[in-house]
């Protein structure tokens, strides 16, 4: 089986990354269920979930975007009422 991802809609806040399974029979490629489709966000624990979930070269190329330090925070955004 082969996993084939895809960098989608890159932004300096977000990311999604699609993920696709095939297989091979007699040298021809055949998806294996439906495309899968992640969100990660630029904060400490989207960055987090990013590494752990997404394989060399596409993590680098999505740090590459959003640098050193992340850009949303991971504290809800709360009004005092």
């Amino acid at each position: 089986m082969n996993e084939k991802y895809t960098v989608d809609i890159l932004t300096l806040n977000s990311v999604s990354i699609k993920k696709e399974s095939f297989f091979t029979v007699d040298g021809k490629e055949y998806p294996l269920g439906e495309p899968h489709r992640k969100a990660y966000v630029n904060s400490e624990s989207g960055r987090a979930e990013l590494t752990a979930e997404v394989p060399e070269p596409y993590l680098s190329a999505v740090m590459a975007v959003w640098g050193e330090e992340p850009t949303v925070s991971d504290e809800p955004n709360i009004t005092p009422v």
